[in-house]
């Protein structure tokens, strides 16, 4: 099994982030303002070099103004 990292549908995941924190009208220094860490933290994110722990990813949902599930579930997952 590939890792998760490297796999298509953790990049689809991160993509539909960065387009709801977009649609959200956030940047990253913003979103990682908001999350008390690095801008580097959410562009390793975006660039799919880290890898999202599910409490990040609510988090990051919750900042969006986004449920966990309308992320997850045009991606089929």
């Amino acid at each position: 099994m590939r890792k998760s990292l490297h796999s298509r549908k953790h990049r689809e995941l991160i993509s539909a982030l960065k387009a709801a924190r977009k649609a959200a009208g956030l940047t990253q220094v913003e979103v990682a303002k908001r999350l008390g860490r690095p801008q580097s933290f959410v562009a390793k994110l975006e660039a799919c070099e880290r890898r999202l722990d599910v409490i990040e990813f609510a988090e990051l949902c919750r900042l969006y103004g986004r449920s966990t599930s309308s992320v997850l579930m045009p991606l089929g997952l």
